[in-house]
């Protein structure tokens, strides 16, 4: 780590933006400076041209002045308005809309490289971004273009402003890049659209796309304030997306939410398909670099799947994943016969999903986690446990203040030696002394430090794990929201 003067600089500078926009920005100029190289290409920083880095910044501030994905008004009246004005985009392509608490994007993403192994151009949406905006609209399975993007809102700026006009409310971020991507998606075009739904279901803005195959990931206790205070609760709220004869992908749930989801399935006709039951996981085992799994698809076994991904969760992931996939091209219903074996083996080897326990460093080894609710946090320490031999493990934790962070905390006692208390740059991020003090009430004072900016936040965590010894196993988990993930692989960088 460096002097991280600058990054605050930057960050200050941007009085007039998003301070979740800004920082992303900062982290990439300060990279950019330090000499770490570019990201990834799934993960684009910002654009080395100065025009378009300007033309794309006033787009974000434009976005930044609408509601944020916090603040949300439960219809999907004012996105049906944009899309009827829009011809109809979403309706060009079939779709797979995802739904549920943890694991869409996860899941996502491999249904994505199933499609594109099998030749069908895809389109990908997905929320949050680790670092650029860019990250939400993919097509065949890389994020748009900065000019692509630039130029897509501005094919579309004329009807939202028309649509805004209109409404009681104008439209929120989060429905402006819906409309966006479904655009993006119609003028490519593809084949087939991957849809996550940013938050529920039946009033999501996602939710005016009529999915062939509807998949729920496991449902757990997250935005209770606006979904509800049981699983159950939340899985109704989640069933609005699944359709009249749609396939339904549903990943192991608990009893009442599954419950919820089976008589939706029933009322509206569609073809149910359970984890545990009729596909799942039959075998897995911890491999170099991820897992090798055997799979049990709509349409039979699937052996010897190399996935590049930790955890058990993960596995889960691809289980649900395959199903989708198959189920889209009508596996066990129209045809009785598997998917190619080798193709499917070839898709799931090239998965990536950044955040989601990406190692950014080694000696010590240092992993991103976006884990930013208990049920999160659990998998996440057990996927831990698992695939590293820690002898001493450090956190880094900055979380968002509407989560139920007490219980992050307390998924992640048992495996921290230490944790470094700190706060990302969002707005939402819970004050560092509030956090601080909870910590303390699970961990203990003596395991408990603070440091309020988040790059002494990770130099403090990596000379902790350092003391071990360059050989002796020490690491560092940076977790709590998909935010600071975002900002710590910006400052750390990659490799």
């Amino acid at each position: 780590m460096t002097d991280s003067d600058p990054f605050d600089e930057i960050i200050e500078a941007e009085t007039d933006r998003d301070p979740d926009l800004a920082v992303i920005e900062a982290g990439s100029r300060t990279l950019r400076a330090q000499g770490t190289g570019a990201p990834e290409a799934d993960v684009p920083g910002r654009p080395e041209d100065p025009a378009l880095d300007k033309a794309l910044r006033e787009v974000e501030a434009e976005l930044a002045t609408r509601w944020g994905e916090t603040k949300l008004e439960p219809s999907v009246s004012r996105i049906a308005a944009l899309m009827d004005v829009l011809g109809d985009p979403q309706r060009s392509y079939p779709s797979i809309h995802i739904t549920g608490t943890n694991g869409k994007t996860s899941t996502a993403r491999m249904i994505e490289a199933l499609l594109g192994a099998f030749e069908l151009r895809t389109g990908r949406y997905t929320s949050p971004h680790v670092q650029s905006i860019t990250e939400r609209i993919s097509l065949d399975g890389a994020p748009i273009s900065a000019e692509r993007f630039i130029e897509t809102y501005n094919d579309i700026k004329p009807y939202i402003e028309m649509v805004d006009a209109q409404q009681e409310f104008r439209l929120s971020f989060f429905e402006v890049l819906t409309g966006m991507a479904y655009a993006a998606f119609a003028d490519a075009p593809v084949d087939v659209a991957v849809v996550e739904v940013g938050m529920g279901g039946s009033w999501d803005a996602t939710n005016v796309i009529d999915a062939d195959v509807a998949v729920v990931t496991p449902i757990d206790l997250d935005h209770t304030d606006r979904l509800g205070g049981t699983t159950g609760e939340i899985a109704a709220e989640k069933a609005g997306i699944i359709k009249q004869d749609a396939t339904v992908i549903l990943a192991q749930q608990p009893v009442d939410a599954a419950q919820v989801l089976l008589k939706r399935a029933v009322e509206v006709d569609a073809t149910v398909a359970r984890e545990g039951l009729e596909f799942g996981v039959v075998s897995r085992q911890v491999a170099v670099g991820g897992q090798l799994l055997n799979l049990r698809g709509l349409g039979g076994e699937y052996e010897e799947i190399y996935l590049p991904l930790h955890g058990p969760y993960q596995a889960h992931n691809a289980a649900v994943a395959l199903a989708a996939v198959e189920a889209f091209f009508g596996v066990g219903a129209q045809r009785p016969d598997p998917l190619a074996i080798d193709t499917v083996r070839k898709a799931f080897a090239s998965v990536t999903s950044p955040g989601r326990l990406e190692v950014v460093r080694r000696s010590p080894t240092v992993v991103l986690d976006a884990a930013h609710n208990p049920a999160g946090a659990r998998a996440t320490a057990e996927a831990v446990a698992e695939a590293f031999d820690f002898s001493r493990l450090i956190g880094v934790v900055a979380a968002s203040g509407d989560k139920n962070v007490r219980g992050l905390l307390e998924a992640f006692e048992p495996m921290f030696a230490e944790v470094v208390i700190t706060q990302n740059s969002s707005h939402r991020s819970m004050d560092v002394d509030e956090l601080a003090a909870i910590a303390v009430e699970v961990f203990g004072d003596e395991r408990v430090q603070v440091e309020p900016r988040l790059p002494d936040a990770l130099d403090a965590a990596i000379t902790l794990a350092e003391e071990e010894g360059e050989f002796a196993g020490g690491g560092v988990l940076v977790t709590g929201s998909v935010i600071t993930v975002g900002e710590a692989r910006l400052l750390l960088g990659r490799g």
